[in-house]
């Protein structure tokens, strides 16, 4: 018995199969959110933070490999597990080529499915790479990031601060899920955040470009272009 608790979500049209697979999870002690379509998952997954995310490949409105190569963009690193219901080459490949970490094939057995999850949850996605956000590149694997032309020069905390921000872009992070990414359990002194993030807006909002490390007074910081606010 694994004694992580995991919290996950599956993208899964078909109710029947969902409602069977919650409730196999819940009593692993596994907790699982569901979306019925591809479109209500991706809200989620924007929103939420999941230890990972169950795909399946055949939805209305978004399909599974739409919602991750979405995700992929997006700079989301939740690692993916698709759910086909046929077993070739080729579907296999169309997940990987979005950005899927591992497939299993319809009808599966849920032990197979729980220990697949306990393994794609103990790490974060190695697929995403690099993204784009605004004018901001940022490439994971290297730990750089530039704004237009510009080279960022980033101290290991304050690139922690930026993935953190980069991850959840347009929505609000809050300093304690700021210090937790840095720091972990061991909380820093008070002031040791906000002069980070004070380092961070000196390298990322120069002179004469738009801001777009924003304080939300009584709520968090947000990585946002002005216009957004």
């Amino acid at each position: 018995m694994n004694n992580v608790k995991r919290n996950i979500l599956l993208v899964e049209d078909d109710l029947d199969l969902a409602a069977t697979v919650v409730d196999y999870l819940e009593l692993e002690g596994i907790s699982c959110d569901h979306a019925a379509n591809g479109v209500q998952g991706l809200g989620l997954i924007q929103s939420q933070r999941y230890d990972m995310v169950i795909l399946d490949v055949n939805m209305p409105r978004m399909d599974g490999l739409l919602v991750c190569q979405n995700m992929r963009e997006q700079g989301i690193d939740t690692p993916v597990l698709m759910l086909t219901a046929r077993d070739t080459l080729d579907d296999k490949l169309a997940g990987f080529k979005v950005g899927s970490d591992d497939y299993l094939v319809k009808p599966f057995a849920m032990l197979e499915l729980v220990a697949r999850i306990h393994v794609l949850a103990n790490r974060r996605s190695g697929q995403t790479t690099s993204t784009k956000l605004y004018d901001l590149s940022i490439d994971f694997s290297q730990k750089t990031a530039k704004r237009g032309q510009r080279a960022l020069q980033l101290s290991p905390t304050g690139w922690i601060l930026l993935e953190t921000l980069v991850r959840k872009s347009g929505q609000i992070v809050t300093r304690d899920q700021l210090c937790h990414a840095v720091w972990g359990d061991e909380l820093p002194d008070s002031n040791s955040l906000k002069v980070h993030l004070f380092n961070l807006r000196q390298q990322i909002d120069a002179p004469g470009e738009s801001k777009l490390i924003h304080t939300v007074p009584g709520q968090g910081v947000a990585l946002r272009q002005q216009d957004e606010d």
